[in-house]
């Protein structure tokens, strides 16, 4: 077999298949040298979602035509020139492979000028080939425009997502450069619609405020520590905000986003006791340290990063954050590390909104006799239980009512979780949670393939802002909640109306709020994709979040009308995982108790 060096085009492609997974690597890469232009001003502007057009503006040093022609070479970089210098990065790029990895896949428009020229140029570049070059009039900066991203690669092409989750992709990309440089403007927008229009901030704080809303600002609490190693500074959330979704979680070092899977355990250790299990609380860290002592370059994206004391730097992150968290009183006095302390209840801070606003009322039944039998003598011919159809291989459970309807007055409910009621030679218990798993999958399996819902509507509209990234979750999906009996609109940027929801969900602020987050959760869940499968899959987690959002029963009318919509089911007996919904004890079941 004979070696050969591959041609440049080809070796181009290569690189771009690490540097270039999607539209947002090239939005990443693009914003990172603007920055590192010295821009105060960069504007993304994006067209399909990135698959026809990437163009990013700024107003930093620009380039001299000899530079602007040479910057599509791979490895031609400005801020390395010895081998020393790997040591000492502080920039975002620096191995000269992104220009070049994008000529290879797309079609690139590059207009530039410095200061001291009186002219710029302008480089047209296609497949790594050099199209043209020309003197034309622009301002001092660069412009650079990329069309047709992968319009010689098809099969790349063809496995793009999604336009809704491409560009939620590259809301996340600017949102990470953005939160490093808070004193630089941005702005995004996309198919002539702004996302983003971000003005120079005052402080890191208000950066978080302008991207991620007032509400995200307002439950983070300041921290900092110095060592010899590391400075640390940054924010971290409140115990009581965090969320099922994972998002708001992010690491900086040197002014540059990384992913730590072994830091983020550092954070969770610190909110172990304050948080329950399944949630992530929001957190800001910007880590400062000697360039010498960490590695940006273990990856291509220059996602990871290697520090030189990793165990170090857990600890400043987690001891940093309990005492953080301890100071500002959600820990409290309380030794975790105690296995003798007491466990001591977390109260959300929408704890108030679950108080019952009045004092719960007796219900008398005026016609209630104690000295009539509750059970019938099998004398009786069984009847079905009203609105009930189904009959089971193993019980009919209609035959197990009497003729008439039974009265609400003999329909208890235990302790907000069982509903007990007369049958014949006995009683049926039922559990509420899963009777309303039960009832809740078979309505959102029905409307999902298009058998209709029903929606109820909120007393009053409740607003939540969910981010402008999340936003497009929603926006991509809302023909999909229609279907399934949400009523949700859009309001600004970042933010969602809940006008209503299914029949069976709670309407109250709190609630809706948290159902918000597990729905985002659901929606954002691309595992499952195969027809029929995707909808019983989707159904059975709306049920999920349904029977766990579910106000109390609150009256035996209530449980009478639950009762009637499961024994209507197809199947009553169990839950979609198979759990049992309902039993039956007989007089003989009940006379051995005693």
């Amino acid at each position: 077999m004979e070696l050969r060096i591959l041609p440049g085009n080809i070796a181009n492609m290569i690189a771009a298949g690490e540097v270039v997974q999607r539209p947002a690597s090239v939005v990443k890469e693009l914003m990172e040298n603007s920055v590192d232009a010295g821009a105060s001003q960069v504007t993304v502007i994006i067209g399909d979602s990135g698959r026809t057009l990437i163009q990013v503006i700024d107003d930093g040093c620009g380039m001299t035509p000899d530079d602007a022609v040479l910057c599509f070479e791979r490895h031609a970089t400005s801020k390395i020139a010895t081998a020393e210098d790997l040591q000492e990065i502080m920039t975002f790029g620096f191995r000269g492979e992104a220009l070049a990895s994008i000529a290879a896949v797309a079609e690139v428009t590059l207009k530039t000028r410095t200061a001291t020229c009186e002219t710029g140029c302008q480089v047209e570049m296609a497949g790594s080939s050099h199209v043209s070059t020309t003197e034309v009039s622009t301002p001092v900066g660069t412009n650079i425009a990329v069309r047709n991203l992968f319009y010689n690669i098809p099969a790349r092409r063809k496995f793009l997502k999604s336009d809704n989750v491409e560009l939620k992709h590259i809301t996340e990309e600017f949102t990470r450069v953005a939160l490093t440089r808070p004193g630089i403007g941005f702005s995004l927008s996309h198919n002539g619609k702004d996302i983003y229009v971000l003005r120079p901030a005052k402080s890191l704080k208000y950066r978080i405020m302008d991207l991620l809303g007032t509400s995200v600002a307002a439950d983070l609490v300041d921290l900092s520590a110095e060592t010899s190693l590391i400075s640390l500074r940054g924010f971290a959330g409140r115990p009581d905000t965090a969320k099922k979704t994972l998002g708001n979680q992010f690491f900086f070092v040197n002014g540059r986003y990384f992913r730590s899977p072994y830091l983020h355990k550092a954070v969770m250790r610190a909110y172990e006791g304050l948080i329950p299990e399944g949630v992530t609380p929001a957190y800001f860290l910007y880590i400062e340290t000697d360039p010498g002592s960490v590695d940006v370059n273990i990856s291509p994206t220059k996602s990871e990063v290697k520090f030189e004391d990793d165990s170090l730097v857990f600890q400043v992150v987690y001891a940093t954050i309990k005492e953080t968290l301890g100071k500002n009183s959600f820990a409290g006095d309380i030794d975790f590390s105690n296995p003798e302390a007491n466990e001591m209840p977390v109260l959300g801070r929408h704890f108030n909104e679950y108080k019952p606003d009045t004092v719960p009322q007796l219900e008398l039944d005026s016609g209630y006799d104690p000295f009539k039998p509750m059970f019938q003598d099998e004398g009786h011919t069984p009847a079905r239980y009203p609105g009930n159809n189904y009959v089971d291989h193993r019980e009919d459970y209609g035959k197990l009512f009497e003729d008439k309807a039974l009265p609400v007055s003999q329909t208890l409910i235990l302790g907000g979780r069982y509903i007990v009621t007369p049958a014949k030679d006995g009683m049926m218990v039922v559990n509420v949670r899963r009777a309303r798993e039960r009832v809740l999958y078979d309505r959102a399996l029905a409307a999902l393939t298009k058998e209709g819902h029903v929606t109820q509507t909120n007393m009053f509209p409740i607003k939540v802002q969910v981010g402008a990234a999340n936003r497009l979750v929603f926006d991509s999906k809302s023909s999909l909640l229609s279907s399934l009996g949400f009523d949700i609109s859009p309001f600004g940027t970042d933010t969602i109306v809940v006008n209503g929801v299914p029949e069976g969900f709670s309407g109250q602020p709190g609630k809706v709020e948290t159902m918000v987050q597990d729905l985002l959760l659901i929606l954002s869940d691309d595992s499952v994709s195969l027809p029929g499968v995707m909808e019983s899959a989707m159904a059975e987690k709306i049920a999920l979040l349904g029977a766990s959002s579910c106000d109390p029963l609150s009256s035996p009318m209530e449980a009478r009308a639950l009762m009637d919509s499961l024994l209507s089911s197809a199947n009553p007996e169990l839950t979609i995982s198979g759990k049992k919904t309902m039993a039956v004890l007989t007089m003989a079941q009940i006379d051995k108790l005693f």
